[in-house]
Formats: structure tokens, C-alpha cells, sequence
């Protein structure tokens, strides 16, 4: 009989970021089915979910909560900056773990957290050095007044300066916010080379939406003269999106149709590819070892485990491939790709863009 292992899922099913909870939690409840299946593993794992419902207050407690009500030592969950680092106390204090499966703005090593999505120098130095060579190196930075839109800005901004460009704008909306009518109006007046979309859930929605009209009214802002970015833009959220959507161009490991990540399989978005990646990660590490789940991640990633899953065990980062992919046709093609990069969270191999003419001009 398969041994049964309580498995942490801490996931808001409801507020700005649902959409991208729910491609995460797909990933983790169909990576769960097909170990649970699978007679090569020893190990079974019985979810214990608890859904926050976008409330920042609640993380720490429900983490907590999670692990002092069942066996569970590993989680998988939280979507935003802010929320994981809530909930790294509670970890520490457990000794357990945290499985983080989204893109985030790096300058962080935690011993309670493995970082399966990428980090600045997979997304953020490859989009900036593709977008220099095609687009040109005045820009303008949004984001949602949090962790991931302030971090992310900062290094943009170092970037784009110290590579002889210019930032023309910076401008923050609170998370879940539609004003965005200043934004656009700085926009319309400095006629930036490209734009940094930080922004997350519905402000990023209406922005792209009202970004869209201005190019209906000058073709400078249309996608064959004005780059759009996103480091963290995926499938997941292309519907919410619409027709404005078209020429977006987004930074990440995986888009749908560009092959195997890990494991294969046929994702709705590099979220969710992240997620179940997550969970086969840990099956591996604890398969064929019983009590292995109650052991610190640190314990467990061997440097022999740690290579046979990906995962650099001095920083807990993913070697993972680095592409860009532009929206066509309401679906990102590939357009760019750097190859697998490892993570360099605190990039230490410097944080110059990595030099790349495009591959193919972005159309409208």
C-alpha cells in the first residue's frame, strides 16, 4: 500500500489574481492524480486546502493553521510576493517548506521556500535585451504598489539607465484598481519605445484595454511601434483580456504548443506548468523514502536529488528555458528563445540584458 502524505495547498480562489490561483491549482491537483495513480511511486498525497480569498492577513494564519492541523510539512501556494513572504515565519517556525510556482522579481534565497518559475535573469534581462535591439531603450514603467511592481521597476530602471536609456515614466495603482487614466495620458504625451506592464489582475486588464484604444487613435502606439511587456502575462489570463490582448509580448519558461517543461504534458499556461512540476519535484524527493516528508527541504536536496529534479540547492531556484512569446491570433508564439538558463536570484553574474537582435519584428 501507498503511504499517505498531508500536502499543503494555499491558493485565493476569489480577488485580483484568482485566474492565476486557479491555472496554479490545476497544476498541483492534476500532478496530485497522477502520482496517487502511479504504482512506481510509494506515496500517495492527501491535499489540505485552505483559500485565503485574496486577503493578504490571511496567509500567515491559514499557513499556519495547514500545518498544525495535519501532518503536511510542504505547501504549495501563494501567487504574490507579499503573500510568501507572510507566510515564511510560519515555515520557519514548522521547519517546512514552501513550493512557489510563479514568476517572481528575484533577491530573495529562503531556506523554507523552492522556486519553481523564474526569476529577473530568466524573464526580466532577456525581455529588456530583445526589446533594446528591435524597439529601442526609452520606456515606461506601471506596476501594482507591491513587492513585484516596485523590485521588478527598480531593476528596469537600472537596466534601461546604465544601458544608455531612458525612463520616461513610473507610475503604481493600488492592487485592483481600474484608474488608469493617468497612466495612459503620460503615455499618449512621451511616446515611450516600450512599456513595462507590472500591474496584476484587473488593473492590468482595464490598462491593456485602454492602451489597445490609444493605438486605434495613433499607430504609434500599436504593437509594431510600441512594445508592451509582461513578465508574468500568461494563457491563463489572455481571456479576461480579449482582443486587446494582440501584440502583447510576455517573458517566461513555457507557452502553450513550445514543448516539454519537466514534464509532459499539455498546459493551459507556464503557471500551471510550474505547479505540477512542483509536486513531481517533491514526489521524487520523497519517493522510496519513508519519513522523508517530515525532513527540512535542505535534508533533502542532496546534491545528487537536486540534480535528477533541477533545482540548485545553494539558492533553491529552477533551471528553466528562457523564451518570449508574442500574442497572435489569441495565442503567444514563440518569437525568442534563450535556451535554459539557471537561477540567479541575487545576479551574481551581473545584471546587464542579455544582447539579442529579435528574432522576428513584432507585427500588429
Amino acid at each position: 500500500m501507498k503511504r499517505r502524505i498531508d500536502l499543503g495547498l494555499l491558493y485565493s480562489r476569489t480577488g485580483s489574481y484568482a485566474l492565476i490561483s486557479e491555472a496554479c491549482r490545476m497544476g498541483v491537483l492534476t500532478a496530485v492524480a497522477e502520482i496517487n495513480g502511479d504504482p512506481a511511486f510509494d506515496l500517495s498525497f492527501a491535499l489540505i486546502e485552505r483559500d485565503p480569498g485574496g486577503n493578504i492577513d490571511l496567509y500567515g494564519p491559514l499557513c499556519d493553521e495547514i500545518l498544525h492541523s495535519s501532518g503536511a510539512r510542504h505547501v504549495m501556494g501563494c501567487l504574490t510576493s507579499w503573500s510568501r513572504k507572510e507566510v515564511i515565519p510560519t515555515l520557519e517556525r514548522a521547519r517546512a517548506t514552501l513550493w512557489y510556482a510563479v514568476p517572481y522579481e528575484g533577491f530573495e534565497t529562503s531556506d523554507h521556500v523552492v522556486y519553481t518559475h523564474a526569476c529577473p535573469n530568466q524573464h526580466l534581462l532577456p525581455l529588456l535585451g530583445w526589446t533594446f535591439a528591435g524597439f529601442g531603450r526609452r520606456g515606461y514603467l506601471t506596476g501594482s504598489n507591491y513587492i513585484w511592481g516596485w523590485e521588478m521597476n527598480r531593476l528596469a530602471r537600472e537596466v534601461i539607465t546604465e544601458s544608455g536609456g531612458e525612463v520616461l515614466g513610473e507610475r503604481y495603482l493600488p492592487i485592483g484598481s481600474a484608474d488608469i487614466g493617468r497612466m495612459i495620458e503620460e503615455i499618449r504625451a512621451t511616446k515611450p519605445d516600450f512599456v513595462l506592464n507590472n500591474l496584476i489582475g484587473q488593473s492590468q486588464y482595464s490598462f491593456l484595454q485602454a492602451l489597445a484604444g490609444l493605438g486605434c487613435e495613433d499607430p504609434h502606439f500599436r504593437p509594431d511601434n510600441m512594445a508592451v511587456l509582461s513578465c508574468n502575462l500568461t494563457e491563463c489570463e489572455l481571456p479576461a483580456i480579449g482582443a486587446a490582448a494582440e501584440g502583447l509580448i510576455a517573458a517566461g519558461p513555457w507557452f502553450r504548443g513550445a514543448g516539454d517543461w519537466s514534464h509532459p504534458g499539455c498546459f493551459g499556461s507556464s503557471h500551471e506548468a510550474a505547479a505540477h512540476a512542483s509536486v513531481h519535484m517533491l514526489a521524487q524527493l520523497l519517493n522510496g523514502q519513508p519519513g522523508a516528508e517530515l525532513q527540512p527541504i535542505s535534508a533533502l536536496l542532496t546534491k545528487e536529488a537536486a540534480a535528477e529534479i533541477g533545482v540548485d540547492p545553494r539558492n533553491h531556484h529552477t533551471a528553466l528555458p528562457a523564451l518570449i512569446g508574442q500574442v497572435r491570433d489569441g495565442r503567444f508564439e514563440v518569437i525568442r528563445d534563450f535556451g535554459r538558463i539557471a537561477g540567479d536570484p541575487w545576479l551574481t553574474g551581473g545584471r546587464a540584458p542579455l544582447p539579442a537582435a529579435p528574432q522576428l519584428r513584432a507585427v500588429p
